[in-house]
């Protein structure tokens, strides 16, 4: 091989090398087949914001847009209160301002934590059986080792370095009880592992009310081996502003803030601002929530009517359903009315008969779908 020709392929011997197919791009084909209804396709795939940034964000942005300096990697004073008061009024969580960071939304973080934390070959990562994907390729960045599990009886003599909770869960929306929650804590801690709980949904209950793992009856009032990782994509609709924060035991804070100083892992000064603004303002979450509640009431009856049965969902962004056959089938038929979800499988084997469908579409165009599933 020439010099010329290792140095191109060497890359590929790399980092994609360990990275599984990017799953969005398995959904191709129902997506060109969607779009060619003559009322255009109704995306319920990806769950991304389709609603305007609230105008209390909008304006602190503006006026913090003159930001020609480097923007804090640990956040500014004004972020790190403002999300601690977020904790206190809305999970009924107290943590410092001082064990808070700011993150380049929830995905950047959870790509990288196992690689932050000093993780390795050595160390295992236990994810749920049905898990957001990025779990697994944070895990796979590290060089981690990967246990798929919902059952701590399964990990055997496995060397556990972190374990991930996610409730409400992406994609099925089950809330775990604060009591399954505080059995995790507990057998994590005994072992020396790090519980990592993704909660970007904890405010949208709908029949059951998610509980923090930061919560004293999960924790038992200590936050120690305990990390919480927030966004405000979904309840306040910053998705392109790519902001949220992890928070939790101030030791893991300060291991996750000197390894972000030195990579440059900073979320932009405007973005801290509007943050902060977010965090502090409660009022547009309720009419987003009141907005998402509306179209799940809509997308949940026509679904059940159509033949579906609708698993779990208590919480969350989504409505986890079956046809009780292959998801792949189940996308297909959608597809051909003009509609694409995305299909369990992509979240774990154990998802092979069920699809995701994803509440961020307008209200005409959930309409739309409700009109679609009704017609013969």
């Amino acid at each position: 091989m020439s010099a010329q020709a290792a140095s191109v392929s060497a890359p590929t011997r790399g980092l994609a090398a360990r990275l599984p197919v990017f799953p969005w791009d398995l959904l191709a084909p129902a997506a060109a087949l969607a779009r060619t209804h003559r009322d255009g396709v109704v995306d319920l795939s990806i769950g991304t914001p389709v609603d305007d940034v609230p105008d209390v964000v909008q304006a602190a942005l503006a006026r913090a847009a003159n930001s020609p300096g480097y923007p804090p990697v640990v956040g500014t004073p004004e972020l790190r209160e403002a999300a601690a008061g977020w904790f206190a009024r809305s999970l009924a969580v107290d943590v410092s301002p001082d064990a808070i960071l700011p993150t380049i939304g929830s995905k950047e973080l959870i790509s990288w934590l196992p690689t932050l934390l000093g993780l390795g070959p050595a160390d295992t990562v236990v994810i749920p059986e049905l898990a957001y994907p990025t779990y697994d390729v944070g895990a796979r960045v590290a060089g981690c080792q990967v246990l798929v599990t919902d059952s701590t009886a399964a990990v055997g003599p496995a060397r556990v370095a972190l374990v991930w909770l996610n409730s409400p869960s992406n994609p099925t929306g089950q809330v775990l009880p604060p009591e399954h929650q505080a059995k995790v804590v507990a057998w994590a801690r005994e072992r020396g592992a790090i519980v990592v709980a993704d909660e970007c949904y904890v405010e949208l209950g709908w029949t059951e009310q998610p509980v923090s793992v930061l919560h004293p009856s999960v924790c038992g009032g200590s936050h120690e081996g305990l990390l919480s990782v927030q966004s405000l994509s979904k309840r306040s609709n910053l998705a392109g502003y790519r902001a949220g924060v992890v928070a939790g035991d101030p030791a893991l804070v300060e291991v996750i803030l000197a390894a972000r100083k030195h990579v440059g892992l900073m979320v932009p000064g405007p973005v801290q601002a509007a943050a902060a603004a977010a965090f502090g303002d409660d009022s547009h979450v309720a009419v987003q929530k009141a907005r998402y509640a509306a179209r799940r009431t809509a997308l949940l009856a026509a679904l059940t009517a159509s033949g579906f049965t609708i698993s779990h969902s208590e919480a969350g962004l989504y409505l986890w359903a079956t046809r009780d056959e292959s998801c792949w089938d189940t996308v297909d038929w959608l597809a051909r009315r003009g509609i694409l979800v995305a299909p369990g499988e992509i979240y774990g084997p154990t998802g092979g008969r069920h699809v995701r469908f994803a509440l961020t579409a307008t209200d005409e165009r959930i309409a739309a779908a409700v009109a679609r599933l009704s017609a013969p």
